[in-house]
């Protein structure tokens, strides 16, 4: 899979994309971020003299367009991700989503962390760079197991770490299907800290139930078997209670349009990560 969502990576930004993957999340103008030691080749207008002065070698001001982006990709890797009503599980796009989005990093030289969280911790893959690095990362995550059914349903998340995890300035992209509770308390310091942006995944059952009768469906977050009834308006009633309960807790995470996507398991991920690209280059466009 990997090889395959590689080859389609590296059309999609050649062709369809161009340079509006990097636009799309960059902007436009040149920003400030720190002050770094002057090295051979620099441009000597940025030296900073205070600083030259105080420390006694030469500094120079760094701005963040210098910068190669860095991503900081959180995949909360929760059970209710193993529901699948289709022949494709919520985990299962998921996880090509996030290698597809590592494999565009890679062609394009970014650098890219990744947190995997699940309801027993998390693990932390560092600032990696080139294909093969890449690669390795993404292979890790597509072959981890998927977490217990019957045990911890919410991912544990280390948001003060996460704060530390990568420089500012960095695109933090984070991959759930987010169900609808409340932001984490971090959220503001980190919406000022890095660019987030938001994937949440859906089964298509989510976004409207089947309108056929009664039938049985597994529920991978509780272990339970419950009685689905499409043609109930109670059931109905309730479901669109829980949708417009988790729609608005998305959009609250990411109040610009353009700094969320949804996607439905079994769409087309490279044509919804294509279109979403497009979106935010619009709006960088008239910064």
């Amino acid at each position: 899979m990997l090889r395959r969502l590689e080859w389609r990576a590296r059309l999609v930004v050649q062709s369809a994309l161009g340079g509006e993957y990097k636009s799309s999340f960059r902007g436009k103008g040149m920003e400030f971020d720190q002050v770094v030691k002057y090295e051979f080749g620099d441009d000597v207008r940025d030296i900073d003299w205070n600083v030259t002065a105080r420390l006694g070698e030469a500094y120079r001001k760094k701005f963040v367009e210098e910068r190669e982006i860095t991503l900081l990709l959180l995949f909360e890797d929760t059970p209710s991700l193993q529901f699948g009503s289709g022949g494709v599980t919520k985990r299962a796009a998921l996880l090509e989503l996030a290698s597809l989005l590592m494999l565009l990093s890679a062609v394009n030289g970014d650098r890219i962390s990744l947190l995997h969280a699940t309801p027993q911790g998390y693990n932390l893959t560092k600032s990696a760079t080139g294909r093969g690095r890449v690669m390795h990362t993404a292979a890790n995550l597509l072959g981890h197991p998927a977490p217990p059914v019957l045990e911890e349903q919410e991912a544990k998340i280390p948001w003060k770490y996460v704060l530390k995890a990568a420089p500012r300035h960095s695109i933090f992209i984070w991959l759930g299907d987010f169900p609808g509770r409340a932001n984490p308390d971090v959220w503001p310091v980190l919406r000022r800290q890095y660019q987030p942006v938001g994937f949440r995944i859906s089964d298509p059952w989510e976004l409207e139930l089947p309108k056929r009768g009664s039938q049985p469906v597994y529920d991978p977050a509780s272990g339970e078997l419950y009685t689905l009834d499409g043609g109930s308006s109670a059931q109905r009633a309730a479901h669109q209670s829980w949708k417009d309960k988790r729609d608005s807790q998305f959009k609250s995470l990411f109040p610009q349009e353009s700094d969320r996507l949804s996607l439905t398991a079994g769409e087309d991920a490279i044509g919804a990560v294509t279109n979403f690209f497009h979106q935010r280059m619009k709006r960088f466009a008239r910064v």
